[in-house]
């Protein structure tokens, strides 16, 4: 663990908006509450890469999308409100910007499966990208929903 004794542990969870990373988010917010930590919800945008629309990118608020979408995650995940969660809404790679965002933390939490195209695989690029690079353990939330009670066994830790 990074954390002193002094300080607060810190979960840094990413949000995309997906199932997936609403269920991460909503297995963050309840350890931190085990563990005393503090929550960073990371939701992560970048242009897509195309020749000749830019000026059809450019009418869309793409950092007001990933802001909508980590507020929508937060009201689903914890409905009665989250008051010690920590929002950063960045622009980048997903999975760079979520490893950058656990360069000081005691651990990074992702959902299995984001918005990727590849639905089948039964790990998506970012969970992949953040398991082989994050400096902190690593879990991954697998499942559209958490059994009551069994907030640990839907979940794959990784340490590092």
């Amino acid at each position: 663990m990074t954390s002193s004794p002094a300080s607060r542990p810190r979960i840094v969870v990413g949000v995309d908006g997906s199932p997936s990373s609403t269920q991460a988010l909503r297995w963050a917010l309840s350890q931190a509450a085990l563990a005393g930590g503090e929550v960073h919800a990371v939701s992560v945008w970048h242009l897509p890469t195309t020749a000749g629309w830019e000026t059809v990118l450019d009418a869309v608020d793409w950092a007001g999308n990933a802001r909508l979408a980590l507020d929508t995650a937060l009201a689903a995940a914890a409905p009665d409100g989250a008051p010690q969660v920590n929002r950063h809404v960045v622009e980048g790679h997903p999975a760079r910007a979520l490893v950058e965002a656990a360069a000081d933390a005691d651990l990074l939490v992702v959902g299995n499966r984001g918005r990727g195209a590849f639905s089948g695989m039964l790990l998506g690029s970012v969970g992949l990208h953040v398991l082989a690079h994050a400096p902190c353990p690593v879990v991954v939330v697998h499942g559209d929903r958490l059994p009551s009670g069994h907030e640990t066994a839907a979940a794959t830790t990784a340490a590092r």
